[in-house]
């Protein structure tokens, strides 16, 4: 293989030396984007989100697991005083739950962005040449001529700050504005999110009880099912219809299941 006029002039030394030679391979035999290149950094890894998807599955959590559990008690209580307290119960403890896991989740993507834009800063600060050639191959991967990415990327690289946003933003993928979110904000939201998919199958024991509760329960939660599934197609493009009538067997289908199994414990009981 004949080397080109940068590989014999340009040797290749430090901790990134092997990924700076793959890059290079991809870039010389084809046409990638500037994203693509991030998958070959092995100290690199970035994270991401979706508040609307985040709060229709959350109400969806709520919904489906309080909902099997409301049933489960009803079919062992006959639809008794105890569903009320552990339909609450339910709430209560899966809200808590969604909104520790929200939280968790929200600050390690945060800690992780954090580290790998602090591992890139150090890497500009040691390593300063070969963050220039990895600038430089984004910008051929972008279609840039290799001599005007090269003087682009030598131009950049004197100003640390700028060349590392750009660095962060096209190597990494990493969107910056996704550091300033509050966890605890997202936290408060879960537990919100939950607590109203929670409510709608617990909402009938509080004024009634009985057969009478069990139906309103499972219908007013069929309507609540339909309605997401009818939302989750804002992601997957689906049939309002198809969506929201399969939501719904699936979740009434669960909730028959977990109301078999408590007539069967509350028979066995009695």
């Amino acid at each position: 293989m004949v080397k080109t006029k940068e590989q014999l002039n340009m040797p290749l030394t430090g901790a990134e030396t092997n990924h700076v030679k793959v890059l290079r391979n991809i870039i010389e035999n084809t046409n990638v984007s500037g994203s693509t290149i991030a998958r070959f950094e092995s100290r690199h890894k970035s994270v991401g989100g979706n508040a609307l998807r985040a709060a229709v599955l959350g109400g969806n959590d709520g919904l489906v697991s309080n909902f099997s559990l409301v049933m489960g008690v009803a079919g062992a209580t006959h639809g008794g005083s105890g569903v009320l307290l552990a339909g609450l119960a339910g709430l209560l403890a899966g809200a808590l739950s969604m909104s520790l896991g929200e939280w968790i989740s929200v600050k390690s993507s945060q800690e992780l962005y954090e580290n790998q834009m602090a591992i890139e800063m150090e890497e500009l600060e040691t390593s300063p040449e070969n963050e220039q050639k990895e600038l430089e191959l984004i910008y051929r991967a972008k279609g840039i001529p290799a001599e005007q990415a090269k003087e682009m990327a030598a131009a950049i690289i004197n100003n640390k700050e700028h060349a590392h946003e750009l660095l962060v933003k096209e190597e990494l993928g990493i969107n910056a504005e996704e550091l300033k979110g509050s966890a605890i904000e997202a936290a408060i939201y879960s537990f919100i999110l939950f607590a109203i998919g929670a409510i709608i199958p617990v909402f009938p024991f509080m004024f009634l009880s009985g057969t009478t509760a069990i139906l309103i329960s499972a219908a007013a939660s069929a309507i609540g099912l339909f309605v997401i599934g009818a939302a989750i197609t804002l992601f997957t493009g689906k049939s309002i219809w198809h969506s929201g009538i399969r939501q719904v067997i699936f979740g009434l289908a669960a909730a028959a299941i977990t109301f078999g199994i408590g007539k069967l414990i509350g028979v066995a009981i009695a």
